[in-house]
Formats: structure tokens, sequence, C-alpha cells
């Protein structure tokens, strides 16, 4: 942010995205505690940044993906172990970078020209549910 803002404030105005994830503000996984609190501190950053520079047509915002199919997602299991996740998610599949790209393009456009200090959630609706087992229950009525 510090190397575009003299840009931004040459050019007038801007548009700074920034990368958060769902698990930290808004779900918990265990044994991530250091990565939970990093992007709950990226939160609190975006909404005191658009505070900051708004008045310079400055946006500061972010997309929260949720389990998108990327090199990380091997961690968290095989394929097999990754398709059984995708019975948890309500879209019942994993997201592609393109669904986060798409939500940046969103972000950085003119007709997001007044939507600042906030993120925007991409996760299929995987944080929806209060609990995945009845979400299981559900799917299988």
């Amino acid at each position: 942010m510090q190397a575009a803002l003299p840009h931004f404030r040459k050019q007038k105005g801007g548009r700074m995205l920034i990368t958060s994830s769902v698990t930290g503000p808004t779900v918990a996984m265990p044994g991530t505690a250091h990565y939970a609190a990093s992007k709950g501190g990226l939160n609190g950053f975006i909404r005191t940044a658009a505070l900051e520079y708004g008045r310079e047509n400055i946006t500061v915002n972010g997309v929260e993906p949720g389990y998108i199919l990327t090199p990380a997602m091997s961690a968290l299991g095989d394929e097999d172990e990754l398709r059984q996740m995708e019975r948890y998610i309500p879209n019942g599949k994993l997201g592609r970078p393109s669904d986060i790209a798409n939500a940046m393009l969103y972000l950085a456009s003119d007709e997001a020209g007044y939507v600042t200090g906030q993120t925007l959630i991409v996760d299929g609706g995987s944080t929806l549910p209060e609990s995945p087992v009845m979400l299981d229950q559900f799917y299988k009525t």
C-alpha cells in the first residue's frame, strides 16, 4: 500500500485490494491460530485504511476466500478427502482461483466506487451452516 499510495494520489484515486480469508475473521480451524490472527488483523487494516484514505478517492476492500482449489489445498487432504469436503459446501464444489479473481475485478471496477472498508466472502456458502452435520442430514433427505 505504501508503494501504491503516491501513484493513487497522483491520479487522484485508486482501488486497494487485499486478500484475507474466512479463517480468522469468520470461522476457525484447529492449528491455524497464527494464520487466523493475521487475517483478522488484515480485516482491521482494511477498515482503518478505508477511513484514512477515503477522502482521497481511494477505496480499500478485501476478499475472504473459502476453500479454493490451489496447490495449498493439498495440505488439507488428498483428492478423495477434498471431494468429501465438497459435501459440506452448499454450492457442492470447491472454488476456483477465477472465483476470487472475479470478486476482485468487481471491487476494482467503477461499479464498486462507493464500496470501501468491506470484505466479500467468496466460499460457495461454506460458512453459512450452523452445523455441517445438520447440513449433511438436510442434503441426505
